[in-house]
């Protein structure tokens, strides 16, 4: 069953009281959440019910080796997260077998966190554990819960494999919230090709939420990253310290703002909640740890510095203010994007519309692969195993023999190897060998970036954010898959940069779009990160372009694209348009927008467009998914163009600017400088595509 109803509707009940239940019955339950922020207070709620019988214990990464042990003997309500249950729980299970014997209910909580590629590893993670618990002879009820999940069953059924019941009636009583749009000024400040600059969205975020404070005002401020958090309280704590001054306002109104993300220790964390829940803090700048369930009744406002990526995670985080009953605040403070500039000049496209349709693959091979040698390591797969991982399972098992990642015998497959198997699937990226992020100095283990990424993350001279600490790469070394780092304190953002080249492998769909024609297939990309820009911290002002000497990759992955045949360009070419520039900046643009109609970021996609494609012989515009075998991205896009592309002329024509800036045609990750670009010519050129569309 998936119950989808609002913030505040009563869902956690609606699991507890089953679940403590078959507690007392002598059944065990699993709880899964995307958060240890959520988890921990999950394991709050459940302490306040004082029942003896009732054994519940988080197991995550803050979990210490002693209290690990007690919750595999004793916990009868375990909360954890999906990382945990790839890579130590199912792995090991004969260490869990009389939880897994007695398991009567797995919760998936906030389960529309699970998109894209993410979503489609926990997918098969869920089919795994599945198939662990029918070995040990439980069959649990899988009960999921969201309050921004768009076509709740179908998405519950595509993540679990399992049919689903569900519940979308929500009567819970709700204060009034006032919702407003807020762009930030243009600036003096100049970017690329002398484009205007807004004042960023983090420091008016900094300046709201001092306003709110001084008027006691409770406030949540969500921002895009753990820097911008940080950020955000210390400016907004100064900016309450020069009130204090010369004022009758409390002494110790700054020291009620503070940040809140991911990186802290858990009693740091626990800390915070319990002071922002009893009003000792008024302000909280926050990553989206806390945008999940995480019961902050009472809270007055909330402040969300930058389209949040979904309208699911935008009602989400507007949904923290108003818990208990009553009325609220809502702001959306734009960023300098194709988006954000388009949703505050057209707030239909966020108010009476649903939310999106969660898009996630679980049948994707690259994904689904290593599963199934994880799954072959847990127990050897059956011809009977394979209906729970999907039809194309089969063929992707004998990819893997024949990649020698698997032995196939009569009795099914095996995995042979001593390495483990878990590794071979990155969940939180999108598979290969991670790279090993270390500090210079001490030799000491920050982390680990997957492959993909480490070329755009912590290639040379990048500004990387460990746990509140910033670092500079100083090397990076792809052949031992190390990243080299050493403390520093820029005052700048790095944004790596990359020329692309696509080719077409297959086109899988097509129809007429206007006057020209809309393709959905496979492709292959070779990218290159050639450079990286730095921009300054508080302002984003562009303070130099730096060269990088890094390998191509090879992607083959899915894309949307849009040709025009040389009977409509010709005419804009005899007005002297730019055809190449034009086809750039509505490729840029596209890019911004298509997140509102894909469950996905502007960096989870990327873009070629040229006047003339060799595969198509025409001038062609690709926007394709950035992960290996497609993530559904371009598919939606393909699904949805004409709105999409509408969209995205509407967004250009509303910027104030006059030849192009970073809020319309402009992006941080173009590896040609933002050259060329017309902004005028991408005008008239979507005008064309989209003309005599139905």
């Amino acid at each position: 069953m998936i119950i989808a109803t609002g913030t505040a509707s009563g869902k956690s009940l609606s699991y507890l009281v089953p679940a403590v239940s078959s507690v007392l019955d002598g059944r065990t339950i699993l709880y899964l959440t995307p958060t240890k922020a959520l988890a921990a207070d999950q394991l709050r709620a459940l302490e306040e019910l004082d029942v003896p019988e009732l054994r519940a214990a988080t197991f995550d990464g803050d979990t210490s080796f002693e209290e690990r042990a007690w919750v595999r003997k004793h916990a009868n309500y375990v909360l954890t997260n999906p990382d945990m249950l790839h890579r130590t729980m199912l792995p090991r299970h004969a260490q869990w077998s009389a939880f897994w014997r007695r398991l009567a209910m797995v919760v998936v909580d906030e389960c529309h966190g699970y998109r894209g590629v993410f979503g489609s590893h926990v997918a098969q993670i869920l089919r795994r554990l599945r198939r662990i618990c029918a070995r040990y002879g439980s069959n649990p009820v899988f009960l999921l819960s969201s309050a921004t999940a768009s076509e709740p069953g179908t998405f519950a059924t595509r993540l679990t494999g399992l049919q689903m019941a569900e519940v979308t009636t929500d009567a819970s009583p709700r204060g009034a919230t006032t919702f407003a749009l807020w762009e930030p000024p243009l600036t003096d400040l100049r970017g690329e090709g002398g484009a205007p600059l807004r004042r960023p969205a983090a420091a008016e975020s900094a300046d709201l939420l001092a306003d709110l404070v001084a008027a006691d005002v409770r406030t949540l401020a969500f921002v895009r990253s753990r820097r911008a958090a940080e950020s955000v309280a210390l400016t907004a704590r100064a900016r309450l310290q020069d009130l204090v001054i010369g004022s009758d306002a409390p002494v110790d109104l700054p020291d009620r703002v503070a940040a809140y993300r991911a990186g802290y220790l858990a009693e740091d964390r626990r800390g915070l909640e319990r002071a922002f829940r009893s009003g000792g803090l008024l302000g909280l700048a926050t990553t989206n740890a806390l945008e999940l369930g995480v019961d902050v009744s009472g809270l007055d406002a909330v402040l969300i510095a930058g389209w949040p990526g979904t309208r699911a995670s935008l009602w989400q985080q507007a949904g923290r203010a108003g818990r208990a009953g009553q009325d609220a605040l809502a702001v959306l403070i734009a960023r300098d994007d194709p988006l954000d500039t388009y949703l505050v000049h057209h707030p239909e496209a966020l108010f009476g519309r649903p939310v999106e349709a969660i898009v996630l693959d679980p049948a994707n091979p690259y994904v689904l692969g290593p599963h199934l040698c994880a799954a072959a390591a847990e127990i050897p797969l059956t011809h009977d195993d394979l209906e729970i991982f999907g039809q194309s399972a089969k063929e992707v098992l004998a990819g893997l023999v024949a990649d020698g990642l698997l032995r196939e015998r009569a009795t099914g497959w095996f995995w042979t190897s001593r390495e483990r198997a878990t590794d071979l699937a990155d969940i939180r990226g999108a598979g290969g060998p991670p790279v090993q992020v270390v500090e210079m100095s001490t030799g000491r283990l920050l982390g680990t970036v997957d492959e993909p990424s480490a070329h755009t993350s912590v290639h040379t001279g990048a500004v990387y954010v460990h746990q509140g600490e910033t670092f500079l790469v100083a090397e990076l070394d792809l052949e031992a898959g190390v990243a080299l780092v050493e403390a520093g304190a820029p005052d700048y953002t790095t944004f790596a940069r990359d020329v692309t080249d696509i080719s077409v492998l297959e086109s899988l769909h097509s129809h007429p779009l206007g006057r020209g024609e809309l393709h959905f297939g496979s492709v292959e990309v070779t990218r290159q990160v050639v450079s990286y820009i730095r921009r300054r911290a508080q302002s984003s002002e562009l303070m130099g372009d730096e060269p990088l000497d890094l390998p191509p990759r090879t992607l083959r992955t899915r894309a949307v694209w849009w040709t025009l045949p040389a009977s409509a360009t010709a005419p804009l070419a005899q007005d002297g348009l730019d055809l190449g520039g034009a086809a750039h900046a509505a490729e840029h643009a596209s890019i911004g927008l298509l997140p509102l109609f894909a469950t996905c970021d502007r960096w989870d996609i990327g873009g070629v467009s040229t006047e003339l494609h060799p595969d198509t012989g025409l001038l062609t515009v690709f926007v394709y998914d950035g992960h290996e075998g497609g993530a559904g991205f371009a598919e939606r896009g393909y699904a949805r163009a004409l709105d999409w592309l509408t969209a995205t002329r509407e967004a250009i024509a509303s910027c104030e600017c006059e030849r192009g800036c970073p809020s319309c045609i402009q992006s941080p990750k173009c590896g040609n400088g933002n050259e060329p670009l017309d902004k005028t010519g991408a005008l008239r050129l979507l005008a064309v595509l989209l003309s005599d569309s139905p």
